[in-house]
């Protein structure tokens, strides 16, 4: 059956939505002309509770929009690219994205929107950090309460794992993030950000053996995004510093000339009495 409205008929959207009790008595008011408007506010609601709901699992947390992203800024970057992306065929073919860069390039600024565009689409998604994720699953105890957590780190349509190679990581967490990669493998896509090129993941799992079989497992369906920047970051941060002794700099102006305004007055005021 059609999920598309415009496909069905009243009956099967109503069937859809699970309105059972309109439905024993629809042979008395289906010919009734509010009843299309009524399912349409059913399906309305339900939608935007769906997307509401699925927005707050995703937990993306604030995060500007990819307009916000000054393409001028870095020295390579295949804007093409990134904007096929948003096209999301990558998620039903199960092909992950690796963005890679330096510290402060917005790669976390395109991974986050990323999901949020699957998530308006209608799919289901997942926003971490890498420590968060493996640090999180390196603390369970039981082998129950870590399937339980592995199952639901595999459900999500799209899975973003962010900052890998910031920070350096032990065997166990190399073999969890294995066994996430595993599960996920030509089902469900990962979205990753890194400053680290594959090559030298071995740095950020030392002494961990499965490194070549993830990285192999990552590739096999994979777009790879290069960004070479200085931070944007610093950029920002650089411009904001500037803005704020600019405008230092007005504001001493200003009074000055009023001090300077105030000065005049009063030897005006002067003359004027010994006149």
């Amino acid at each position: 059956m059609s999920n598309d409205p415009t496909q069905c008929t009243l009956e099967e959207r109503a069937r859809q939505l699970k309105l059972y009790g309109l439905l024993e008595h629809w042979d008395e008011v289906k010919e009734e002309p509010w009843m299309e408007r009524l399912l349409a506010w059913e399906e309305d609601v339900r939608q935007q509770r769906s997307l509401d709901r699925r927005l707050r699992r995703t937990r993306l947390g604030r995060f500007k929009p990819l307009a916000d992203f000054d393409w001028d800024w870095p020295k390579r970057i295949d804007r093409m690219q990134v904007d096929d992306l948003f096209r999301l065929d990558w998620v039903n073919q199960a092909t992950n994205i690796v963005l890679v860069g330096p510290n402060g390039v917005g790669k976390t600024l395109i991974a986050k929107n990323l999901a949020h565009q699957a998530v308006l689409a209608g799919h289901t998604a997942r926003f971490l950090t890498a420590s968060q994720m493996l640090n999180t699953l390196a603390d369970v105890n039981s082998s129950s309460g870590l399937n339980r957590r592995l199952a639901a780190l595999s459900s999500p349509q799209v899975l973003v794992c962010d900052e890998i190679g910031y920070l350096s990581y032990d065997t166990r967490h190399a073999d969890l993030l294995y066994e996430i990669v595993s599960r996920r493998y030509e089902l469900r896509p990962i979205v990753i950000t890194t400053n680290k090129p594959f090559a030298e993941w071995a740095e950020v799992f030392p002494g961990a053996a499965c490194v070549r079989t993830i990285v192999d497992r990552l590739v096999h369906r994979c777009e790879i995004v290069q960004i070479h920047a200085e931070s944007f970051r610093l950029k920002e941060s650089k411009e904001a510093s500037e803005a704020r002794a600019a405008a230092r700099r007005t504001k001493k102006s200003v009074t000055r000339q009023v001090d300077t305004n105030g000065q005049v007055a009063k030897q005006q005021d002067q003359i004027s009495k010994e006149v």
